[in-house]
Parts: structure tokens; sequence; C-alpha cells
């Protein structure tokens, strides 16, 4: 469980430990629950060893559930923004991103 800070901005995210150390900023993904697959845009925190992901067109609970995320492209670097607005706003823009790269 995280800080609800994503679900706060309107984002909620599903976080899992980060394993690889050669990847951050922000990507398109795919996130696997069960047998189910939704994509998502996730943002890979070195300082913080997480990978957060927001599920697109998803409600419902996932604590205690196993899920795969498979990174496929790259969206942006990662950087730190002056107020809560104006990450909103990028997070919005990194949704729009990952619709127009799975097409959805």
């Amino acid at each position: 469980q995280g800080s609800k800070r994503g679900a706060a901005l309107g984002f909620p995210t599903v976080n899992i430990p980060l394993e690889d150390s050669n990847i951050s900023g922000i990507y398109a993904a795919w996130v696997l629950i069960g047998s189910t697959e939704y994509p998502a845009a996730a943002y890979a925190d070195q300082k913080r060893g997480l990978l957060e992901a927001h599920l697109l067109d998803f409600s419902g609970e996932l604590y205690g559930k196993t899920i795969t995320i498979q990174l496929h492209k790259k969206i942006r670097a990662g950087k730190q923004f002056k107020d809560e607005g104006a990450l909103r706003q990028a997070i919005a823009a990194d949704v729009k991103a990952v619709r127009q790269y799975f097409g959805i």
C-alpha cells in the first residue's frame, strides 16, 4: 500500500517493487491481473524502488492480488513538478499518450 497520492490526484496506482535499476521515467505498459490485461501508464521510481501503474479504465480492488507489469514504450523522463495541478496535467497527458500508443 502506497501513500495514495495518485488516488488523491484522480489517478490511483498499483505499486510493486522495482526490480530493474536501469529503468526510469514514464512508460506505456500492460498490467496482467489473473488472466486479464489492462493498459496502464507506469512510473519507474528508482528513489523509492517502486514501479507504479495507473490502470486505464479499471475499477476494483487490487490489494493482495498478484500482478505483472510489462513495460512497452518510454513516454517521457521523470521530473519534479511545481505543484499538484502541474502534476495532474502531466499524468493526464501521459494517459493520453498511452491510449494513443495502444490505439485505444
